[in-house]
């Protein structure tokens, strides 16, 4: 018997103080988030080893994955994990046991969920996970309890053996989660398993001041030395946090969605984005995000489309959850059956970035004084994207555009 874990997300960009505490929390306020804020830092530092373990190995492609939907798909297979899977699956995910309980973690996870979920209106963000078994299994009570409480894990009982039937069923389940977003995840070649792990997690921004739908226009992105591409670049004009970063080759800017999402987009010197990712981390962020300051900008970011899918396996084996993919995985919290082995863990992932911001009218122009100059940025070359939600300081994107298209 073998169990597939499945991770998926969707991502979408519509044209439209990360690391510290917000001033004007309440206290009552800071209470109640820094119970989710406990996960944050090893969230975050799994999330940017993975990105790196992740750029490593497919050099000179795009890559794309959502880490704080990865953490919860792996924090959630831990519960039917046992003995040494059970603590390595932990561990990996950066979690010191003897300082943090399990509970406390699964609580912590719980919490993220329903604020990702619930706290922002304008930001449409929909993620869940789903575990499809075949009809001649039974979860045991323990695993279908903890994983409904913790994670609202949908279970369907299904006949995993007609996979003709089944990865049809799969697929429609899903689209309907996604309102249609995630479609035709598995196909009639994909190899069937007795059990299959569905994380998904769809997102949608509105910019808090969107590009000028009409000054997008065709131009240049140079992928490297030799190679040339046409895109459509987008254009906005306004007051923006920026830094040229006086210790790291790049540029970046801050823009941000309505309600909590954030983005940062990092524009290394040629050649350089490895070193940058290399560099990437909270001690990083943490400086780019005092160091950043408000000033008037011409910035031009590329209208992009891509979708990657990734087998996580041996990276995740790589950052030591070697066992997982083994005949030594213990996976005996799940089922009543023999030896259940993970043989999957898929990530797929779209993303598209465009101009739409709440209005849909000619965004506005700073008035400027004749003196200031604009800066002029524009990412015509490689460069990162990093998204978070940061009211739970969630990397819910990590992404490297190397061809927008």
């Amino acid at each position: 018997t073998m169990l597939l874990g499945l991770c998926t997300c969707l991502l979408w960009l519509s044209t439209s103080g990360l690391w510290t505490a917000q001033a004007k929390d309440s206290d009552a306020d800071m209470s109640v988030r820094s119970q989710h804020r406990d996960l944050a830092p090893n969230n975050v530092d799994f999330a940017f080893s993975l990105y790196k373990h992740l750029v490593a190995s497919t050099p000179g492609k795009n890559v794309f994955i959502s880490p704080v939907s990865i953490s919860m798909a792996l924090a959630m297979l831990s519960l039917g994990a046992r003995g040494y899977t059970r603590a390595q699956l932990l561990q990996g995910l950066g979690f010191n046991l003897t300082d943090t309980s399990e509970a406390k973690i699964h609580q912590g996870f719980r919490h993220l969920h329903r604020l990702l979920m619930e706290s922002d209106t304008t930001l449409e963000i929909t993620m869940g996970n789903a575990l499809f078994l075949n009809q001649s299994l039974e979860l045991l009570e323990s695993f279908s309890t903890d994983t409904k409480h913790y994670y609202e894990l949908d279970t369907v009982v299904t006949d995993l053996r007609d996979w003709a039937r089944a990865h049809k069923q799969i697929n429609e389940h899903i689209k309907n989660k996604t309102q249609g977003k995630i479609v035709d995840l598995f196909s009639e070649l994909d190899s069937p398993a007795m059990l299959i792990l569905v994380n998904y997690i769809f997102f949608k921004g509105t910019w808090a001041h969107p590009f000028d739908l009409a000054s997008t226009k065709e131009e240049n992105f140079y992928v490297n030395e030799t190679t040339l591409v046409k895109v459509p670049m987008m254009f906005q004009s306004n007051e923006i946090k920026y830094l040229n970063d006086p210790v790291l080759p790049c540029q970046l800017v801050q823009l941000d969605y309505l309600g909590n999402g954030t983005v940062f987009f990092i524009l290394p010197d040629k050649g350089q984005i490895d070193v940058i990712i290399k560099a990437l981390s909270r001690d990083t962020m943490q400086r780019w995000s005092d160091s950043l300051s408000s000033g008037p900008v011409d910035l031009y970011i590329p209208k992009v489309s891509i979708s990657g899918a990734y087998d996580l396996g041996g990276l995740l084996e790589d950052m030591g959850i070697a066992d997982l993919l083994t005949n030594q995985a213990n996976f005996s919290g799940i089922t009543q059956e023999a030896q259940l082995k993970v043989s999957k863990v898929i990530h797929k992932a779209t993303l598209q970035l465009d101009e739409k911001g709440v209005e849909e009218a000619a965004p506005t122009r700073v008035s400027r004084n004749e003196a200031s100059e604009p800066l002029t940025i524009h990412f015509n070359r490689p460069f990162i994207i990093m998204i978070f939600d940061h009211f739970t300081w969630s990397s819910l994107f990590l992404v490297k555009v190397v061809n927008p298209t």
